[in-house]
């Protein structure tokens, strides 16, 4: 149980905490999100570890892991960049979003991780935010109505140390450090460089969702 020891171990402890005696193995999720937060993915060790905690099988937690888009089964960059490319998304423009935002990270279809370590682009099915398509994810905080130069302009800033201002809610200065955000272990944090320049305002049809959820994909 190598990935769970020292302060990582106490970390899930305060989750599984958080679940009435009999009922810890709802502490499935946040502990996926714990393990990504240290690997920055769900590892086959990570879900053994998670199992072997809650008392339950590395089939079950992985039952969990591969149902859910934002648990990561492979190794990612220091930066995840989810680009929409369902319906309403590829209409107004996704694919070009989706092939800048590669080329700019400097990877290629199907590479994972971009040869500095710091990328990865992930294809997604839906973003829920059809509204302000293209829809764009950093490190799961959402970017809205974003065009093939925003996307550069977003890759540029994460590869100087930047972190782009999202449409709504915190930014994240890494997905290790969002994840353990939504694990519930930390709060945002209030210092983040924030890129100078800022995600383009909505649509005039839109409506205003400026008190909506503050992190990008919800939690069940």
């Amino acid at each position: 149980m190598a990935l769970f020891d020292g302060a990582v171990l106490e970390d899930a402890r305060t989750i599984m905490a958080r679940y009435p005696e009999g009922r810890e193995r709802s502490a499935v999720m946040p502990l996926l999100y714990l393990a990504q937060s240290v690997e920055g993915y769900v590892s086959l060790d990570g879900m053994r570890a998670i199992g072997e905690l809650l008392g339950i099988t590395t089939a079950e937690v992985e039952a969990v892991a591969t149902f859910y888009t934002m648990y990561r089964m492979h190794p990612t960059g220091e930066h995840v960049v989810n680009v929409c490319t369902n319906l309403a998304c590829m209409l107004r423009g996704a694919r070009e979003v989706h092939a800048e935002a590669l080329d700019a990270a400097g990877l290629q279809p199907g590479q994972e991780v971009s040869d500095d370590g710091l990328f990865t682009v992930h294809e997604e099915e839906c973003l829920g935010v059809c509204d302000f398509a293209p829809a764009v994810q950093v490190n799961v905080a959402n970017h809205d109505t974003v065009t093939p130069e925003r996307i550069r302009t977003i890759v540029a800033d994460l590869r100087d140390g930047r972190t782009p201002e999202p449409s709504r809610g915190p930014a994240f200065r890494s997905y290790k450090e969002a994840c353990r955000v939504l694990a519930g272990l930390d709060q945002p944090a209030t210092h983040v460089a924030v890129a100078s320049d800022p995600a383009p305002a909505a649509p005039a049809f839109a409506p205003d969702l400026s008190q909506g959820s503050s992190v990008g994909e919800a939690t069940p």
